[in-house]
């Protein structure tokens, strides 16, 4: 016997298949006539003269990863630039696997990336219900197979699980291709009535036509065809129990929400054949179709959690900009044959173009994700990128309060630096301490370390020098060290390498007088311990006064 329905869905598919007989059958029940028909829902004329609607479809069982947010993104990028509609349907008849959670977080995630829906289980919409469980309860899928068994484009098929086990294992003994060999097929009628009053279970069938071919033109890999019989057998439809399998609700969906364009992964090519064969049975034209390449490692394998971070959420929580997703994830397969690399999303409405998707898989780069990120990061309006990292800086507890003028200090300092928000926090940190003790000689003995540094102890007994944390201690520091290599007869590295040295105890960072500044200004501010400037000059003393061995 099959296996029977999963029981969290066991309530609604009686529901659906008591709706759907009543519908064939001409019955008036209050709740079929609630529910419009499947019949009346179907579109005039569709997609090439019809308005733009695209559709992300997205089945809840995990987190938004690249490889979907990439065809999010173009379906999005198509409905914007044509002023039409983007639509979200939720896939959610596995219930074993689907989850509201992740529903929800898959829906954050879009909008995080600023792709809004204009009709989905949020926004609502003329076409819903936009999950694909309630959508089964309406009973729209179990009418709709009952009208292809009626024009005899489907038959029910009463084969139990050990015999379709046996005839798999047959056909491969023979070499040849698994597929159902049509038992069912052209069956007696009186034979089928029997079985149906005894109560037998059975699954619905779609009878696939003799000699036929099935062609499209997709707007990413040009034409392709099929020859059907050598392709598929009789495939499922409704499962025992009713039901419908994934081939059969995306082609039902899709031309009943009036999807015009189809984008989607290239390991949805096969279901094509399935899905047009459908949608011909039923009397609806194709939609367009566009299938995108994977999204392979740098290994060139299929990318996975080995690779790194592969999901939305991660990639937000690392650090990632949304609009620098966004570009990146465009790249992926898309050009508009120049050399740009940054791009705004106006700019990408404007410029994108399924013609311009490569037929090649596309590789994620995770170095140029970040250095476009840092890009996108130092383009951002100084009081926006503030923000951003302060709200970070006291998130990872280098700082107490994200409009601080210590933070707005931090975030100057760290501009040039960082590729990712999350970059700052240990950039800050540096700059707090001074741990010249701790690189011990090998630091002194740097060129120019000890006449620089006494030279730097004599100006600053000598009040020659600035106060950090002065509004324009930057501006006055530069005029100081000007005056000290002056005196030194030093300028460009053979400088600022040994200044550096003194000032911060390390030979790289940031800008030496930002640094200064906000250590100056770390006092209340940050919960961290901060090296004052007289601290550091007490400690270089001791250091230059110290024998050599």
């Amino acid at each position: 016997m099959r296996a029977a329905c999963p029981a969290p869905l066991l309530s609604m598919l009686c529901v659906a298949r008591a709706l759907g007989r009543a519908a064939t059958s001409g019955g008036t029940a209050a709740g079929v006539r609630a529910i419009s028909s499947a019949a009346s829902r179907r579109p005039a004329v569709l997609m090439e003269e019809g308005p733009t609607r695209t559709r992300f479809a997205p089945s809840p069982t995990g987190s938004l990863h690249v490889g979907g947010a990439r065809t999010a993104l173009f379906s999005w990028l198509k409905a914007k630039q044509d002023g039409g509609d983007f639509l979200i349907r939720v896939e959610d008849t596995d219930t074993a696997r689907s989850t509201r959670e992740s529903e929800e977080s898959v829906l954050r995630d879009l909008a995080w990336l600023g792709l809004h829906h204009d009709e989905g289980p949020q926004a609502g919409g003329p076409k819903g219900p936009y999950r694909q469980s309630e959508r089964m309860v309406s009973g729209m899928y179990a009418e709709l197979a009952d009208k292809l068994l009626a024009s005899g484009h489907a038959y029910r098929c009463f084969c139990t699980a050990e015999e379709l086990e046996a005839k798999r294992a047959a056909a491969e003994a023979a070499g040849e291709n698994p597929k159902y060999d049509g038992t069912w097929r052209d069956a007696d009628p009186q034979e089928v009535e029997r079985r149906l009053a005894a109560g037998e279970p059975y699954t619905v069938r779609f009878k696939v036509p003799r000699a036929k071919q099935v062609a499209i033109t997709d707007r990413v890999r040009g034409d392709i065809s099929w020859d059907v019989e050598a392709t598929i057998g009789d495939f499922i439809l409704l499962r025992s129990g009713g039901m419908p399998v994934y081939n059969f609700c995306v082609a039902v969906d899709d031309a009943l929400m009036e999807v015009s364009t189809v984008i989607r992964a290239e390991e949805h090519l096969t279901n094509t054949v399935r899905q047009a064969l459908i949608l011909e049975a039923l009397g609806y034209e194709l939609p367009q179709y566009a299938h995108l390449s994977l999204v392979l490692g740098e290994d060139r394998s299929k990318l996975s959690k080995r690779h790194g971070a592969t999901s939305v959420d991660q990639f937000r929580k690392e650090g990632f900009l949304p609009q620098a997703m966004v570009n990146y994830l465009c790249l992926l397969g898309w050009n508009d044959s120049t050399d740009q690399e940054i791009y705004t999303v106006d700019e990408l409405t404007a410029k994108f173009s399924l013609e311009r998707v490569t037929k090649s898989p596309a590789v994620f780069d995770i170095k140029k994700l970040r250095w476009l990120n840092g890009q996108h990061l130092r383009a951002l309006p100084e009081e926006q990128r503030s923000q951003l990292i302060g709200e970070h800086l006291v998130e990872a507890g280098v700082a107490t309060d994200a409009s601080s003028d210590f933070v707005k200090a931090a975030s100057l300092m760290v501009a040039e630096k960082v590729e990712l928000v999350n970059d700052a926090a240990d950039l800050v940190r540096d700059a707090l301490r001074f741990p010249l003790a701790e690189g011990g000689a090998a630091l002194l003995e740097e060129e120019g370390v000890v006449d620089v540094g006494q030279a730097l102890l004599a100006a600053f007994r000598a009040h020659e020098l600035p106060t950090p944390g002065s509004a324009d201690f930057e501006g006055e520091w530069k005029k100081a060290v000007k005056a000290l290599g002056k005196a030194l007869g030093r300028k460009g590295k053979a400088l600022f390498m040994p200044l550096r040295i003194a000032s911060t105890g390390r030979k790289s960072g940031p800008d030496v007088a930002a640094q200064l500044q906000v250590a100056a200004l770390a006092e209340g501010n940050s919960p961290c311990e901060a090296v004052s400037f007289e601290e550091r000059m007490r400690q270089l003393e001791d250091a230059l006064s110290m024998p050599c061995e």
